[in-house]
């Protein structure tokens, strides 16, 4: 982490040094902008801020190492991301016309050929898994946290998100063959 090692970043970030705190934002947001794309955030790069905002205001009070701070870390990331779904979920969504997304024209061949490789299409596999396998997915791949960090920051046990991944996988293996 920019050639120093993570607890003395830390520490200094604690004490409200810039660059420890511009270190862990290069370190850590990255992911956390991946994480809350791939769930469908309608702004990540807005949620990354206010994620590491609160990341931020809560230093003081963490004591860890890395794996645990980058748990602390996706722990804020899916409490915000949850936190914008609900608030979608009353209003709505509200999107202005435009005919690239109207959903009663047909897409040319090739917009679906586009549509069917890289970034999209990896989405739209983990969107067709139930809401609790995409999270674990998610989390593990994008994120790339630990079994027993995704545990935590779901509220679940290890044993639940062996299982919720083990479903997923066999999931998606059954829709690409």
């Amino acid at each position: 982490m920019g050639g120093y090692p993570f607890d003395h970043v830390l520490i200094a970030a604690q004490q409200g040094a810039p660059w420890a705190n511009t270190l862990l934002w290069a370190e850590y947001a990255p992911a956390v902008k991946a994480f809350l794309t791939a769930r469908g955030s309608e702004e990540p790069e807005d949620l990354t801020s206010e994620v590491f905002l609160a990341v931020f205001d809560g230093l003081h009070a963490f004591s860890g190492d890395e794996p645990q701070f980058r748990s602390f870390v996706f722990t804020i990331a899916y409490r915000r991301l949850v936190d914008e779904l609900r608030r979608r979920s009353r209003r709505g969504l509200h999107s202005p016309w435009s005919p690239g997304v109207d959903g009663r024209a047909a897409a040319s061949a090739e917009d679906e050929a586009f549509t069917r490789v890289g970034d999209d299409a990896a989405r739209a596999l983990l969107d067709g898994l139930p809401e609790d396998q995409r999270n674990v997915m998610v989390l593990r791949i994008v994120a790339d946290l630990t079994v027993e960090q995704v545990a935590h920051v779901l509220g679940k046990r290890p044993g639940a998100v062996k299982a919720l991944q083990r479903r997923a996988l066999d999931s998606l293996r059954r829709k690409l063959s």
